[in-house]
């Protein structure tokens, strides 16, 4: 089959064509004949970080987690899906696990679930991690109906899903970007945008909660800006944040009484434990989509498989708007 390897790691020219060895389905795996792959920022880091993650993938390697695609085989002990059925997920690209960027890959039943009928494949490849990720951030903060819900990096993979997650779980939805494109896609979405270049965190706390405090921020930046969240979040609040590997005072959040929660969601793949719960996400978020209360935004630029370094330089650009998709 025709895949896109790497057999170094580095910069994006380390992707090259190759024909690799079609898999073969095994027990409590579906193969999956692959239609579109999407590109997410740990797909970047595993290609130029290397042996310095955990879990990066062996070489000769074929990047790609997320996916949609159709059911070729079914192993054994697999019930749910049968082979036609068109499905979606996160299920390689890292470890051993053969990625999406490649015809064909094997997929974990557990790690899959089947693609909302209303979305395009496409679409579809683009939901799997960052849905995961935005889903099971608001559910841990106890995301409900009636709270004030800030999203930072509101236009990015992650927090255009959140907020609107957020939304459909009946929150009034808040979103910082920049001006232009990305405030307005946050408007778009039915979020309240924030311009954070001309608003400081005490006058948007004040402006849309009185000075109290949002009641739960989901933090898709990260980093430096986890002081932004505690600051932004009241008395008592919860902070779900997908990117904590900074040194970071909490003497704040102790003295606000506030709960920290950090997504990775990877840490069913790469150990094996509770994948199903990501099955059980994936079937949440189908539900959401085919209610109209997600949709998921694909960059305008469109790749194919041989140009996989081109996705990820767009990626990597900052240019993108909405997910970068390749086509398989």
């Amino acid at each position: 089959m025709k895949a896109t390897v790497i057999r170094k790691f580095g910069g994006t020219e380390v992707f090259e064509s190759a024909e690799i060895t079609k898999p073969e389905v095994k027990a409590g795996h579906v193969l999956v004949k692959v239609a579109a792959s999407s590109v997410n920022t740990i797909d970047m880091m595993l290609r130029e970080m290397g042996e310095a993650l955990p879990f990066h993938p062996q070489l000769p390697g074929v990047l790609g987690m997320d996916f949609a695609g159709t059911v070729e085989a079914v192993g054994e002990s697999v019930t749910e899906y049968a082979i036609g059925d068109e499905v979606y997920g996160c299920a390689g690209g890292l470890g051993d696990l053969q990625g999406s960027l490649a015809e064909y890959m094997t997929a974990d039943a557990d790690l899959i679930a089947h693609k909302p009928k209303n979305i395009s494949m496409r679409e579809a490849a683009a939901l799997p991690l960052v849905g995961i990720t935005a889903y099971e951030g608001l559910v841990r903060a106890g995301v409900k109906a009636g709270q004030k819900v800030l999203v930072h990096g509101g236009a990015g993979g992650v927090g255009h899903v959140a907020l609107q997650v957020a939304k459909h779980f009946g929150a009034e939805v808040y979103a910082t970007g920049t001006a232009g494109e990305k405030v307005d896609l946050i408007s778009e979405l039915g979020a309240t945008a924030i311009d954070y270049t001309s608003e400081s965190v005490a006058d948007y706390v004040e402006k849309y909660t009185s000075g109290v405090g949002f009641d739960v921020v989901f933090d898709s930046v990260g980093g430096a800006n986890l002081n932004n969240s505690i600051e932004a979040t009241k008395l008592n609040g919860q902070i779900a944040t997908t990117l904590s590997m900074h040194e970071q005072d909490l003497t704040m959040v102790h003295m606000k009484g506030q709960s920290l929660h950090v997504v990775f969601m990877l840490l069913p793949m790469i150990y094996n434990v509770g994948r199903a719960e990501h099955g059980k996400i994936l079937k949440a978020l189908a539900e959401i989509v085919e209610v109209g209360g997600l949709k998921p935004v694909l960059d305008n630029q469109e790749f194919s498989l041989e140009q996989a370094g081109d996705a990820h330089a767009r990626l990597a650009s900052g240019q993108a708007i909405g997910k970068v998709v390749v086509n398989i």
